[in-house]
Order: C-alpha cells, then structure tokens, then sequence
C-alpha cells in the first residue's frame, strides 16, 4: 500500500502541474494572442519553452515556502508515511477539483490559492487545529499572495504611462516595434510562470517523498528528478491551450493592442520574478489580470470593464475556503477507505 500511495501522488501531483500549465499558464499568452501579436500556436510554443526554462533555471525557493511552511513541520513528521501521502493526496485532488471547476467556467482564479487551500484543509483533517503554521503562512505566504495583486495593477498602470510618455508622438510603425518585443517578454512572463508555480508542485511533493519530514524551510533540498518532472509537466499543459481562459483575460478586460499586451507582460513578469527568486509563492492568475487591469486603467478607467473583473475578484476570494473544504473532504474519504483513520 506504501508504495502505491507514493506512486500515486506522485502522478496526482504531475497532474496537477499539467491543469496549472492550461489553467494558469495561458495567461501568459494571453494578451500576446488578443492583441494579434502572435498566431496562437507558435505563443504556445514560446510559452511552453518558457515555462520549462523558469522551473528549472530560477531556483528552488518557492518549492522551499511550500514544503515547510504551509503546514506544521514538527506535526507532518509526526505522521506515518501512508497518512502524509493521503495527505498529499487529499490536498491536490481538492485544489485540482478546484482549478477544473474554475477553467469550465472560464475564470482566472489561482491555482496558488487552491493549492495551499486544499494544503490546509486535508492538514486539519490530518493533524488537527494546529496544523497550519499561522505565523509562517501570513509573513511567507499570505502577503505575497495579497499584495502580489495590488503590485501588479500598479506596475501595470505605471509601466502603461511611461511607455505614453515616450510614444506619445509615436508612428503608427510603433505598432510592429512592440509586436517585436513581446517575443522576448512573453518569453519572460512564462518563464516566471514557470519558477513560480511549478516549485508549488515541487514543494508538495517534497511532502510526498518524505523529503520535508526532518528539515525546514531553507534547509530543504530538491532533487533534480522532482524539478524536471514538474517542469515538464507544467511546459506539457501549456502547450495544449487553455483558451478559455485567454478569452477571458485577453478579451473579456478590455481592448488590446500590442503596446498594451507589452505593458502588461513586462509588468507582470517583473513582480514574478521578484516573488520567485525571494521565495514567496503569488498567483500568476491574479498578477496578468490585475497588470492588465492597470493597463486598461492607465489608458482609460472607463473602457475596463470593471464587472468582469469584479467576477474574477470573487472567484479569487473563494478559492481559499472552497478548496480548503474539498480537500478536507477529500482527504477524510482517504483516510477513512486506505488506513482506517
């Protein structure tokens, strides 16, 4: 049975990657695609490069925050290996219960979010009240997640009246100047797609391995086989398109053109960058879409269509508790069917 639930979650957690990779991931192209900068096969492509370079170039130190400070480490090393991995399991077939429900409806919620809601629900059906470490969830984990938002329509906004400033007299020719430039920083945006979220999937399945049991936070090492899978599984789900999310982004925001897809990959990928490589895990989902939002802003406030993104806003408010709930649920139902607890 060990081995079988090692198996298992695993793969469950590979899946997970790959539904982050059409879910999440296709922000990257998206505004690359509505602006008609791109055919959308070949933003794809240059995505799904992209995100395989990000997860396995810029570090580890997302997959780190995941590991060792979402749930209690001294609790986790507590359990025996079968009741972690159904742990494990609990917590990932909530979030992607989660993400699939989300990605029918079209809507950019966070897989970061479902993720670590559904860490901490199967945590309290597993471990009890005290399994969430509070104090390291909100310096390391829910500041990032909160503000990441906040940061990215400023960055936006601001990256927007700038690139006014200095075209403002422009040629219509500036048209093919930012066409051009959205090769390289979609490239960019995907490859901190990439750092950021495949290390969530590397962080679980450092938990999943019994990697995480007698270490913590920056103590933790990651084997080169874990960050290569989830690479490859995250560059493999992006590359099959998740259109339903890049019309609601690249379309549903407001009206594109390529400087405005430049504005908002530029920014975006920058406050991505920042979180990966410091270790705080933020929401590629709520990043794209609030820089596309303070584009939008910075061009006219009153051409965002401001119901759309109040739509976005609940859906990212309730990715927390619902999954939470789900993976609670689900983990439970594991227990109680695999080792009778």
């Amino acid at each position: 049975m060990s081995e079988v639930l090692l198996h298992t979650s695993v793969w469950l957690i590979l899946a997970f990657a790959f539904v982050n990779g059409f879910h999440d991931g296709c922000n990257v192209i998206a505004t690359i695609v509505s602006s008609r900068s791109m055919e959308p096969r070949r933003a794809l492509f240059l995505g799904a490069l992209g995100e395989f370079a990000g997860a396995v170039l810029l570090g580890t130190a997302v997959a780190k925050t995941m590991a060792g400070s979402i749930l209690d480490v001294g609790l986790l090393s507590a359990l025996s290996p079968d009741a972690l991995r159904v742990l494990v399991l609990g917590a990932v077939g909530g979030a992607m219960a989660w993400n699939l429900f989300t990605w029918f409806l079209g809507l950019p919620s966070s897989s970061s979010h479902a993720l670590i809601g559904g860490l901490m629900g199967a945590g309290w059906i597993s471990l009890g009240p005290s399994a969430v470490a509070v104090e390291k969830v909100l310096r390391g984990v829910a500041v990032p997640l909160f503000v990441s938002p906040i940061v990215g329509f400023l960055a936006g906004f601001l990256v927007f009246e700038v690139l006014k400033g200095f075209f403002a007299q422009a040629h219509s020719g500036a048209r093919h100047f930012f066409v051009a430039l959205q090769k390289p920083s979609v490239l960019l945006l995907a490859a901190s797609h990439g750092s950021n979220d495949a290390q969530k999937s590397m962080g679980v399945m450092l938990l999943a391995v019994g990697a995480a049991g007698s270490a913590s936070g920056h103590d933790l090492e990651v084997p080169l086989w874990i960050v290569a899978s989830c690479g490859l599984a995250i560059a493999a789900g992006m590359s099959t398109g998740g259109w339903r999310i890049v019309k609601t982004v690249g379309y549903s925001i407001f009206r594109m053109r390529p400087v405005h897809s430049f504005s908002s990959q530029f920014a975006a990928a920058s406050v991505i960058v920042g979180a990966s490589l410091a270790g705080g895990p933020v929401s590629t989902s709520q990043v794209v879409a609030s820089s596309v939002m303070g584009v939008g802003a910075s061009r006219r406030l009153g051409g965002v269509r401001w119901g759309v993104a109040r739509v976005i806003l609940h859906a990212w408010l309730v990715t927390i508790p619902v999954s939470a709930a789900t993976g609670a649920a689900a983990c439970w139902i594991l227990r109680k069917t695999l080792i009778g607890g």
